[in-house]
């Protein structure tokens, strides 16, 4: 391997097992090293301190390992199978009642750039980092080697999120192949649209929150906004939900919200979907309103520049949402933005219910399920933010 040298001092953030090691702290680097190339990183006195990916950018190596050793067949099923374990001693994996789950989230499972989510037979594949990208085939076989029965169609999806690629290569079957795609979480069926849906093509991290609302779903009248696929909206009709209104502005996530609702409760009138803006049709709700309201919007920021902005955002939203919801209701709202900490979305929210002038009490405070994990080494991990609130 190729190596990276780090200036004076800044190994203090690997020798606290931080995976990033950022462009500033390079001093140099040996000649011709390529992007997504596995490299070691030595101290300035030349002491080795990781091995990782090498990319061109504000994070230049996402480290793979402290130890030095060789990143080939044996690393990746050692690692895979580490996450599979886990999986299996929190109840997620082999559980009859759920064959959806994450098997690999990143730093989170010590395999930076890396994301696997499981939808029953097909695992599906997204690369955050060209090292990971170009390992795509190795990763793929070890994959399927560790999870032997459980998956058999290994679908790999990066287009999105390596924009900056244009290979052909970037979306496909890398093993298998198949157009079965619907899957069960917590006892309920949903189709997942791998091909051309948002993140893996669905929203696994909000599984427990979903149940988390079922809970309080009876007799409501209901209303899910940024619905999606509609996770939400077919956990509160088994809950027994009065009505349940599904709001999202694609057409293509309103389509398969029908979709998804028909496969679980077919023919149920009390459901009803509407492709239109978040914010005009919350302008557009009259009394009586809604008793149990989500608001699960995209990301605002993606980076730390939109911070300002988003937070405008996520305040003018839950606004919108305390004027309109009937006087008792509960709100479940959340952000996925990585760079919005859980204090700032509390201060939003919290501005948004005074400016609303309702009085508001939290239920819950919710955040990314156990198939996420977050590195204890690595916090910027922690990124789903979710409060459920009494409103008065």
């Amino acid at each position: 391997m190729r190596e990276i040298r780090l200036r004076k001092g800044k190994e203090e953030s690997l020798n606290r097992f931080h995976p990033w090691v950022f462009s500033g702290a390079i001093a140099r680097m040996d000649e011709g090293i390529g992007e997504g190339e596995v490299v070691r990183v030595v101290t300035n006195s030349g002491d080795f301190i990781a091995v990782g990916h090498y990319q061109q950018g504000s994070i230049a190596v996402r480290v793979l390992s402290f130890d030095d050793i060789a990143i080939d067949d044996d690393f990746w099923c050692s690692r895979l199978q580490s996450a599979l374990q886990m999986r299996q001693a929190i109840g997620i994996a082999d559980n009859p009642d759920n064959n959806t789950y994450r098997l690999v989230h990143g730093e989170g499972d010590n395999l930076p750039g890396l994301i696997v989510d499981v939808y029953g037979e097909t695992a599906v594949m997204q690369a955050h980092s060209i090292g990971i990208h170009l390992c795509r085939k190795q990763i793929a076989r070890s994959v399927a080697a560790v999870m032997q029965q459980r998956v058999k169609h290994i679908y790999y999806k990066s287009e999105t999120t390596l924009p900056f690629m244009t290979a052909d290569d970037m979306n496909g079957f890398l093993v298998g192949g198949s157009d079965n795609n619907i899957a069960t979480e917590n006892g309920l069926k949903f189709r997942v649209d791998w091909l051309r849906g948002q993140k893996t093509g669905f929203f696994v991290d909000q599984r427990e929150n979903r149940s988390l609302l079922e809970r309080y779903a009876r007799g409501k009248r209901v209303l899910n906004m940024f619905c999606y696929t509609g996770g939400f909206s077919f956990y509160a009709m088994r809950g027994g939900a009065e009505l349940v209104h599904s709001v999202d502005s694609s057409a293509k996530a309103i389509e398969l919200t029908k979709a998804n609702v028909e496969l679980n409760f077919p023919g149920d009138s009390r459901h009803e979907a509407f492709c239109e803006d978040a914010f005009k049709f919350l302008d557009g709700v009259s009394r009586p309103g809604y008793d149990l309201v989500i608001l699960d919007p995209p990301a605002f920021a993606k980076h730390r520049g939109a911070l300002h902005n988003a937070l405008k955002g996520y305040t003018r939203l839950n606004q919108k949402a305390f004027e309109k919801i009937e006087r008792g209701g509960i709100l479940f709202t959340f952000s996925c933005s990585q760079v919005v900490t859980k204090d700032h979305f509390r201060n939003a929210v919290f501005t948004a219910a005074a400016m609303a002038r309702r009085q508001v009490r939290i239920l819950h405070q919710l955040h990314q399920p156990a198939d996420h994990p977050i590195n204890i080494y690595h916090p910027e991990g922690e990124y789903l933010k979710g409060l459920v609130l009494y409103v008065e």
